[in-house]
């Protein structure tokens, strides 16, 4: 593991966001909207927060509500779709920014959001209407950020942009590496 944990934070070194490697991400609760919720065909709403990451390996992926900022990481969304991950001790989540949206595109967001949701139930997805997640964690406008999570919680890596197709296997291999017994 000690191998990979030097690499693991050179991301962090370019960045603006205030993550701290091997630390848990800093708090936040999203109750406006928050994180859309399944039951049956009926999609629901509830509060959510940092506090309900521990206790599975997580990619959060962090998002402008612009189509610009999804396409951002898309070649890693891919490449989780099909790494077929244990969804019992694997979740990706994705928090958009829709205060972060192109003027009059928000109502556009919450369906593209709802869609996915119904797509892929076993993701979580949070709709942050008033953009409190990139404040709280100091993200950049109009962008993307991924962030790998171990059981703990605690962030093993972090990147605001596009990542490299390099990053994109570095970020499997972690997920890979905290996934393993």
């Amino acid at each position: 593991m000690k191998a990979w944990t030097w690499l693991a934070c050179l991301p962090f070194m370019a960045s603006a966001h205030n993550l701290q490697f091997d630390q848990p991400l800093p708090p936040v609760s999203v109750s406006d909207r928050g994180e859309l919720v399944l039951n049956g065909e009926r999609l629901g709403e509830r509060i959510w927060g940092v506090g309900s990451l521990p206790g599975k390996v997580r990619v959060v992926q962090h998002i402008a509500g612009r189509s610009s900022a999804k396409e951002l990481n898309a070649p890693l969304i891919e490449a989780i779709k099909s790494a077929e991950l244990p969804r019992d001790s694997y979740q990706t989540v994705t928090i958009i920014n829709v205060d972060d949206a192109t003027f009059g595109t928000a109502p556009f967001v919450r369906s593209s959001a709802e869609s996915s949701k119904k797509e892929f139930p076993w993701s979580a997805i949070v709709l942050d209407e008033k953009g409190r997640v990139a404040q709280q964690w100091q993200l950049e406008p109009k962008s993307s950020a991924i962030i790998v999570l171990d059981k703990a919680g605690h962030v093993r890596f972090a990147k605001e942009g596009a990542l490299t197709a390099q990053e994109v296997n570095q970020v499997l291999e972690l997920v890979q590496t905290a996934l393993a017994p």
